[in-house]
């Protein structure tokens, strides 16, 4: 008999439950330590490849842009100069940068498999038709999460370098970006890219809750519209291109959640209907 049957026909006390759901997240923070660690150990990889790509003109990024550009015949979009250099200006920067960014690597990679944890937990309380209703939950959860954190790391976070490192209040000031900052900002925009993206996710279980529609999805575009560019504007640089990039894909997912939530509901009107035929 299946784990989760053996579940539901066994009443489980608070304790128990607490018990359960710290094995659940003992193994989800044991699968983060171990990616953790062993991105700790590959610290070129790491460092040099990954999170100081982008504060090199050889970014896959920047390469795009210049061929764009060569197709465009305009130079206007090709980067061939990061005017900054990189320092590390406390004792322990380094080091803590290292083991910070060691362990928010180790979330990403580790992010399908701990989503999947909590939701075994969760899974059992559910009646049968919800757990219809969300199946496939994991693996949409972490494709979404996977596509926003690859538009952060691709996009928005070359697009936000070049502009700040571009930036001068004067020609005499010399942009020497501390370690600690660079790595943090490059982590907030990578993470926040991820978590927006979880949007359709979130108006689904809404939308079967019963909380929204797509008539007030709808009737709330205009709003949504402003909202996604004071997010764009708080994610980016404040320049017009950046904050554009970064909205476009915010409303296509805008989009795709009031058709989400319009075929649940038609789904659900369905079943309904079934239900009185019979």
């Amino acid at each position: 008999m299946p784990l989760d049957q053996i579940e539901d026909e066994v009443e489980m006390s608070f304790l128990d439950h607490l018990e359960e759901l710290r094995w659940h997240l003992v193994r989800s923070l044991a699968a983060i330590m171990i990616f953790a660690v062993a991105a700790f150990l590959a610290k070129t990889l790491v460092f040099h490849t990954i999170l100081l790509g982008p504060s090199r003109v050889d970014f896959w990024t920047y390469e795009m842009l210049c061929r764009l550009s060569d197709i465009l015949q305009s130079k206007a979009l090709c980067i061939d100069e990061l005017p900054f250099i990189i320092q590390s200006r406390k004792m322990t920067g380094q080091f803590s940068m290292h083991v910070t960014s060691s362990f928010v690597i180790g979330i990403i990679c580790a992010f399908p498999y701990a989503f999947w944890e909590v939701w075994r937990f969760i899974k059992p309380g559910l009646y049968p038709t919800e757990r219809k209703a969300a199946r496939g939950a994991t693996f949409f959860v972490s494709l979404l999460f996977l596509m926003g954190v690859s538009f952060g790391y691709f996009i928005v976070t070359p697009i936000s370098i070049n502009f700040l490192s571009n930036y001068q209040l004067d020609p005499t000031i010399l942009n020497e970006f501390d370690i600690i900052s660079y790595i943090s900002t490059v982590i907030t925009l990578v993470l926040a890219c991820g978590i927006l993206f979880q949007l359709p996710i979130v108006v689904y279980f809404l939308t079967r809750a019963g909380l929204i529609t797509p008539q007030i999805l709808r009737s709330y575009r205009r709003h949504a519209i402003i909202v996604i560019l004071i997010l764009g504007a708080m994610l980016t640089p404040p320049d017009p291109f950046s904050q554009i990039l970064i909205a476009i894909p915010l409303l296509g997912l805008y989009q795709v959640s009031i058709f989400i939530s319009a075929r649940v509901l038609r789904k659900e009107a369905t079943t309904e209907l079934q239900r009185t035929d019979e």
